[in-house]
């Protein structure tokens, strides 16, 4: 017999109750979880009963149950548990986990699902090698465990929300679905943050506190805002045929967005905001595939520059003079004079990055080892207050984060990733001639401006909500240029789940 359709039945007055048996599996669990909890008061015993409870929801409906995985995303909050041994997003990762887990059950027993032209895409190839490349480089880990869960994480984001999008993202309709399903919790948490600071007279050095719990810091916060901006952009500008109410709405929270951008107090995301609007006017003039290698090309020469008999050091900061400012306005001044705790604290990192990457450039120390092998390579001149690293934070610059952890090969894969990414954006863009995905192409390529520059200041694409949305706007753009091949442009044919 299907245990999937055994039923247990629990007579009483009326009708019969009928609860499958993953539903009394759930009830039993959460009973022995809550026994649980109030011996250990660890809440981590509660969480697998509502994952039963969704898991056969999943089974019901995958399509409303992956709706509802794009709203928790933006609502998760990262928890510690068992003496801050063990965390979790909460609500989304053990979702994310399981619809992991059944990407690759429904791979296995369905691989033509996949379509020729999704594998075949640049971007999803250049993916797939970063991934291969990872295996090889915990090889040589001076970590391994930590390198094998950090593998573990990235599969299940690829699975989760590169792979997944191509079995549920089918029509315009689903596309809009997913927007309202971040757009909503991340409004509303925007709303209670906003709300916070304006009852801390919106000062800058008050904006973690603001924030609390529901970002991990403000470059997180401003990182996310900034990023999903361009999607509510280009909801307004596709509501041109719309109830003028709606278009009203839409304009009202454009400008909320840019506000809240605005009170972040971040410089990243507002020099990203202005970055990915140039990647979209180079995007529309055919002129995206000079951008990004001239940035490079910059970028190494500077390298090399500060490099060539230690130039470096002729601009070591003043330890005393190098410290955090309460006031935004003193913290910008403070940046370009050199003076800025952070800005010198990335440079510190930058530096140690470099010599250890110099040091193993094949397959670098191991993903997620930075923290524990970094310090040996710093130099003492560009210490600051805040050198001791008690929150084991990294390099602040994905590129020597790769460089680093996984060496040469892994950064020159993710520069040629966002190579690829807009050098596709503008290829499909003037192939297309629906208003739709023209459009939303522009939001995805002005979001990942956005993300390029966050990246380039942070680490951020293993987070719990930026690198859902990064993997999310790769994947929707392999998509769109697959629906470009159709003769209807509106609805893919359905392989789906």
């Amino acid at each position: 017999m299907n245990v999937a359709k055994q039923k247990t039945v629990i007579t009483g007055a009326g009708a019969p109750l009928r609860f499958s048996a993953m539903g009394v599996t759930a009830i039993v669990l959460f009973f022995a979880g809550l026994i649980a909890f109030a011996v250990t008061d660890e809440w981590i015993f509660l969480i697998p009963a509502p994952v039963i409870l969704y898991l056969q929801w999943m089974l019901k409906d995958i399509r409303a149950a992956y709706l509802l995985l794009m709203a928790a995303v933006p609502l998760s909050i990262h928890e510690e548990f068992l003496n801050n041994s063990y965390s979790l997003s909460l609500p989304s990762e053990p979702m994310i986990i399981l619809f992991a887990t059944i990407g690759v059950l429904f791979l296995v027993a369905k691989p033509q699902s996949i379509e020729k032209k999704f594998l075949l895409n640049p971007v999803t190839w250049i993916i797939l090698l970063q991934l291969v490349w990872i295996p090889l480089t915990i090889l040589t880990s001076e970590v391994p465990l930590l390198s094998l869960k950090f593998l573990l994480a990235k599969s299940w984001y690829l699975l989760c929300f590169f792979v997944f999008p191509v079995w549920i993202l089918r029509s315009k309709r689903d596309f809009a679905a997913v927007f309202i399903c971040w757009l909503i919790p991340l409004l509303a948490y925007m709303i209670i943050i906003l709300i916070k600071h304006a009852m801390l007279e919106f000062a800058f050095s008050s904006v973690d506190a603001a924030i609390g719990n529901l970002f991990y810091k403000h470059v997180d916060y401003a990182s996310v805002i900034s990023m999903f901006f361009p999607f509510v952009w280009a909801a307004w500008a596709l509501s041109k045929n719309k109830k003028s109410i709606y278009r009203t709405l839409l304009f009202a929270t454009l400008l909320f967005f840019v506000l809240s951008i605005v009170l972040s107090f971040t410089r990243a995301a507002m020099g990203g905001v202005v970055f990915g609007l140039i990647m979209v006017a180079c995007i529309r003039l055919r002129k995206v595939n000079w951008v990004l290698p001239a940035f490079y090309a910059v970028s190494l020469g500077l390298v090399f520059y500060f490099a060539k008999d230690n130039q470096f050091l002729k601009y070591r900061p003043h330890f005393q003079e190098t410290y955090m400012r309460h006031e935004f306005e003193d913290h910008l001044k403070a940046t370009i004079q050199g003076k800025d705790m952070s800005s010198v604290e990335r440079l510190y990192r930058w530096i140690a990055a470099l010599r250890m990457g110099a040091d193993r450039p094949l397959t670098g120390f191991g993903p997620h080892s930075f923290y524990f092998q970094y310090k040996p390579y710093t130099l003492s001149s560009y210490r600051t207050y805040v050198s001791e690293n008690y929150e084991r934070s990294t390099t602040h610059n994905y590129f020597l984060l790769m460089l680093v952890e996984q060496g040469v090969p892994a950064m020159v894969l993710y520069a040629v990733l966002m190579l690829a990414a807009f050098g596709r954006i503008q290829y499909v863009y003037h192939r297309l001639k629906d208003p739709f995905y023209r459009t939303l192409l522009l939001a995805i390529g002005w979001a990942l401006g956005i993300f390029f520059v966050n990246n380039l200041f942070s680490e951020l694409i293993e987070t719990d909500k930026i690198g859902p949305m990064f993997y999310l706007c790769l994947s929707m753009l392999v998509i769109t240029e697959r629906l470009g091949a159709e003769n209807d442009t509106s609805r893919l044919p359905h392989k789906g789940l």
